[in-house]
Order: C-alpha cells, then structure tokens, then sequence
C-alpha cells in the first residue's frame, strides 16, 4: 500500500489551533482523521506536522483536514 505525506507548516495553522503546542495540534488531527474512519500518522517534527495516510484515503483526508480548515 502506498503511502502520502501531507506536511502543514505552523504559520499556516488557523487560530484556533495553538501553534506553541504542535503535539497537541498533531494528536487533535490523528483524532478526526480516526473518527472519520481514516488510519493516519500526524506528528510534530520541529519544523510542520507530518501526516502520512494511506494514498487510497487522500480524497477523504482532505475532506476532514478542509474541515479543520487546515487546506
């Protein structure tokens, strides 16, 4: 199974998420992936959040994560 990472840089975070705490941004987002039924790895690595997904799931990702407003 192929896999794609999106990566969100912290400037690019809407207010609502607290750019000081990315751990936490990343664990709140492995969340709505989960709820929506989409097994995915989002973390914090210094400089964006890494989120890798299956890439047959790229479609509804981008669904949530335009819900989170975060694309």
């Amino acid at each position: 199974m192929s896999t794609t990472t999106i990566r969100i840089h912290p400037d690019a975070l809407p207010g609502h998420f607290d750019r000081s705490r990315l751990e936490t941004v990343a664990d709140a987002i492995e969340t709505e992936l989960r709820e929506a039924g989409i097994t995915a790895e989002a973390s914090d690595v210094i400089s964006h959040i890494k989120i890798e997904v299956p890439t047959s799931r790229l479609a509804a990702t981008c669904s949530v994560l335009a819900d989170l407003e975060l694309i």
